[in-house]
């Protein structure tokens, strides 16, 4: 039943069973009936016997001419109230979401725009995703990443952290299928670099084997631990099997894969396409930067890349392969006057560890845990002391503030007493001098006869 017709259903006055079509029986003792007519409303048509005229004959009609309405029993009722309220849980859990992804980071028209689309669009990818934990731990991680300087780069960590099936299905359907999300643009951070940065000849051959990701530039994407890649060619492309490690906050450390797929530009050899990819149709374009395959020890391959999917057009950066895990000191020029040739700084890129060692006992990562947790509350309450400081520097200025200006009020008092005295005749103030009175007896005695020089 859809809301309009759950909303518009009425019960006959007086009837047990409510008419539809789902029922063969009659209802014996109902003075109406609520009918379902084609476009799901219900009316209803009261009728009473005795509202026929007293001495009217009543034809009662032969069996064959009985219209038997079919009847929708109680049971067809709940069903329909409990799909109406399956559908308003829906869109609540979806105004909720949308507050929590879209209202506090996006503008306020696109928010509303966003939020529209979602409920209308995506509901069911939505309240799956809020009631699937790691979705929903995702959507509060993300929430954690509103207004920072660095909120995309949260993002995909919250990303990398809690991905699933469920949350691929919400980006699916909101960003790919219907494109409720609007795609981040292209800023120009990382261009297509000039064809003389790229190296003249490159075999794709030379990437098979096993490499390490030595050395990345943006921690976003090249960073991750235990970044090892084997590579084979197979029908004219380039097969690549990627491993990582995503860091947990309790030391320890999920390993994602991926098999990616690149075909070499016919006319520029350095250059690799990964393209045709179903999740958000990413693209990733690589550009040989520089490389020295020589089946040595100090063997590398320096690849700066950009690339664009649904979500985001222009993201980029660049990685350093080689077959030790550890950078070979031998190459460091070179890569520094590859990193050059594109605009970089090489010794702003970030060696990655690539020991790739156990995981932590639970206790430790628990150990770990209770003391990232102290931390974190040392620093919260050093936050609180600073901002107790503060406020006992705004108390102490203000009070800095009261007593200058109660010392302003006495030099005002010992002036206006001044004045006062200044202001007596030579006969006051002679008989001021022989009664030797206070200022305050002073007040007593003139206060009354002159007003005007009442103290303060």
């Amino acid at each position: 039943m859809s809301r309009q017709c759950a909303y518009r259903a009425l019960l006959a006055e007086g009837s047990s069973t409510v008419h539809g079509r789902k029922s063969t029986s009659n209802a014996t003792r109902s003075h109406g009936s609520v009918r379902f007519h084609g476009r799901c409303c219900v009316r209803a048509h009261l009728w009473r016997v005795h509202h026929l005229h007293p001495h009217a004959k009543i034809q009662y009609p032969t069996r064959s001419e009985v219209k038997v309405h079919p009847v929708l029993q109680v049971s067809d009722v709940f069903s329909c109230i409990k799909e109406w309220s399956r559908l308003q849980f829906i869109t609540m859990t979806g105004l909720v979401a949308c507050a929590v992804l879209v209202v506090p980071s996006a503008d306020a028209v696109d928010a509303l725009k966003t939020c529209s689309c979602l409920l209308k669009e995506c509901r069911i990818e939505l309240a799956k995703c809020i009631s699937n934990p790691s979705c929903a731990a995702n959507v509060a991680c993300l929430n954690t990443c509103n207004n920072r300087p660095d909120e995309t780069e949260c993002q995909i960590k919250c990303g990398d952290l809690f991905e699933n099936t469920v949350v691929d299905e919400f980006n699916e359907c909101a960003v790919s299928r219907k494109k409720c999300v609007p795609r981040k643009s292209d800023v120009g951070e990382f261009p297509v670099p000039d064809p003389s940065a790229l190296v003249k000849n490159f075999n794709m051959a030379d990437f098979t084997g096993k490499w390490y990701i030595s050395s990345g530039l943006n921690p976003t994407f090249d960073t991750f631990d235990c970044q090892l890649h084997e590579f084979h060619v197979e029908g004219g492309r380039l097969i690549a099997n990627l491993t990582w490690r995503i860091r947990t906050p309790d030391t320890g450390f999920f390993t994602r894969s991926a098999v990616q797929r690149f075909v070499q530009d016919p006319s520029q050899p350095a250059i690799l396409y990964n393209h045709d990819n179903e999740f958000l149709h990413y693209q990733d374009d690589w550009y040989i930067i520089s490389s020295k395959v020589e089946s040595k020890e100090d063997d590398y391959i320096f690849v700066y890349y950009r690339g664009r999917n649904d979500a985001w057009d222009g993201y980029g950066g660049a990685f350093l392969y080689t077959r030790s895990k550890v950078i070979p000191e031998t190459i460091v020029p070179e890569l520094e006057r590859a990193a050059k040739s594109i605009g970089r700084d090489f010794s702003m890129f970030i060696r990655t560890d690539n020991t790739c060692g156990p995981e932590p006992p639970l206790v430790e990562r628990i150990e770990k845990t209770v003391e990232e947790g102290e931390k974190t509350i040392i620093k919260e309450v050093q936050e609180i002391e600073g901002e107790i400081e503060g406020e006992v520097e705004e108390l102490e200025k203000e009070e800095l503030t009261l007593f200058k200006r109660l010392a302003d009020g006495l030099m005002e008092v010992k002036q206006d007493l001044m004045n006062f005295l200044q202001g007596l005749s030579k006969e006051e103030m002679e008989l001021l001098d022989q009664m030797n009175m206070e200022a305050t007896e002073v007040e007593k005695v003139f206060s009354g006869a002159l007003p005007i020089r009442k103290l303060r």
